[in-house]
């Protein structure tokens, strides 16, 4: 099983990761991290609690940049409970 270095993150987010307790990534975020961060389009389905939500935004915040203060993304949820995670 890969390691989220091995997906192609940045040091930074790989350290916050590391902070937050992550050790390895999930099937669904194994599939879908290397594809977003080649500007893919994904389509991705996953049991609940398999880090969807992740595998989605890990990628995503690897591409902000943070000096930016312009618009960089936009985030949609079909759901209110989806957009508070």
């Amino acid at each position: 099983m890969p390691t989220f270095a091995d997906l192609g993150l940045s040091k930074p987010l790989l350290e916050a990761l590391t902070h937050l307790g992550y050790e390895k990534p999930t099937p669904i975020q194994e599939q879908t991290i290397p594809a977003l961060r080649e500007g893919r389009d994904v389509i991705g389905q996953a049991q609940t609690g398999t880090g969807k939500t992740a595998a989605f935004g890990l990628p995503l915040l690897d591409f902000v940049d943070p000096e930016d203060g312009d618009v960089q993304a936009l985030v949609l949820t079909p759901t209110r409970e989806l957009c508070i995670q």
